[in-house]
């Protein structure tokens, strides 16, 4: 289908509905993280993940073969879901789904910088954006991070990167690269969107509800990152505008008082969904699983707008945001074990809801 047409949210979530009873549940992770890759690769086979490793199979073994697969069935999946969609709701998709964009740009500058070869990089990227084999093929085999800046000349993520580069040639590092990465990607997705809406109960008021969420646990990411490390990086230069939790100039204060800051999370909007995991951050001694927490509510915050407003955008990106994650937590399962971390270690890696 094409952007052509009128929105089409009944269909959509009528298949989409489908797809969410496919994923995998908390019985299927309880079995993969006591296997080795070779027996995770056979009970794949038996998922819905079958076309693809059978068609993968001759060319990948082990991890390569998982993780082909992996990319492969989440970039069928969601070009499937821009096809069943029509008009606003297929723009919506889309302009989400840019999202894989800039994880393929960050994967690359990385892989580039990291001296990683070019099948490396490769296998990491998710084709599920816009980008096409070419401009993707193109990053994966650049000979510096500079060439992978040059390739996104022309793409939307141009203008952030100018000024992120020349920080990058000054300090070597790639924190103002994966940024403005970051920073272009959520600050577009609203644009076109009405953020003064009064009427959340509207298709999108109900978008601008979940983009808005995203952008708020981003910022909380960010800063919380920041606070616990003591770095004297400005917090404002991590700021993404458009949430509804912040505001530009807050976080700088906020950053500096660890406490206050958790206090400050606690007691708005997103309290409720964050308690356990914000009483449990001070004792943590890394932010991991607090990130995990903020990962799996964006999850379920996502999961029951769709539950109470069906006929709009909602399920179709918490089936995104689902789709997604179960892609993440198999790809840690088959690292994880390929490595020899042992079952409770691999399980502190995963988000499940």
């Amino acid at each position: 289908m094409s952007q052509a047409g009128t929105s089409n949210p009944e269909y959509v979530n009528s298949r989409v509905r489908a797809r969410r009873a496919a994923l995998f549940n908390e019985e299927d992770y309880r079995k993969l993280v006591r296997m080795g890759t070779g027996e995770i690769a056979r009970y794949m086979e038996e998922t819905e993940y079958e076309a693809e490793m059978n068609s993968l199979g001759s060319r990948h073994k082990g991890v390569d073969l998982i993780e082909y697969t992996l990319n492969e069935n989440l970039a069928k999946h969601f070009d499937q879901l821009l096809d069943w969609a029509e008009g606003t709701l297929y723009t919506q998709i889309a302009n989400y789904l840019r999202k894989f964009d800039a994880w393929n740009a960050k994967t690359a500058i990385r892989g580039v910088y990291s001296g990683a070869d070019t099948d490396e990089i490769s296998t990491d990227f998710i084709r599920a954006g816009e980008f096409g084999d070419t401009v993707l093929d193109q990053m994966a085999a650049a000979g510096s991070v500079e060439e992978v800046v040059e390739l996104l000349t022309g793409t939307f993520f141009e203008e952030g990167l100018e000024a992120a580069y020349e920080e990058f040639d000054e300090q070597g590092v790639l924190v103002p690269l994966e940024n403005a990465i970051d920073k272009t990607f959520y600050e577009n997705l609203l644009d076109g969107i009405n953020t003064t809406i009064v009427d959340r109960n509207t298709p999108d008021g109900l978008y601008l509800d979940v983009l808005q969420a995203e952008i708020d646990f981003r910022n909380i990411r960010n800063a919380l990152r920041l606070s616990r490390t003591g770095t004297d990086l400005n917090p404002d230069e991590y700021y993404i505008e458009g949430g509804k939790l912040f505001e530009e100039g807050q976080l700088r204060q906020l950053v500096g008082n660890f406490e206050e800051f958790v206090d400050y999370i606690r007691e708005s909007t997103y309290g409720d969904e964050l308690s356990s995991a914000l009483s449990d951050l001070n004792e943590a001694e890394s932010l991991i699983q607090f990130e995990h927490a903020l990962d799996s509510a964006l999850l379920e915050y996502s999961d029951a707008l769709s539950y109470t407003y069906p006929v709009s955008i909602c399920s179709a990106l918490s089936y995104i945001l689902a789709k997604e994650r179960e892609i993440e937590n198999i790809r840690a399962i088959a690292r994880g074990r390929e490595v020899g971390l042992t079952v409770e270690e691999v399980e502190e890696e995963l988000v499940v809801t």
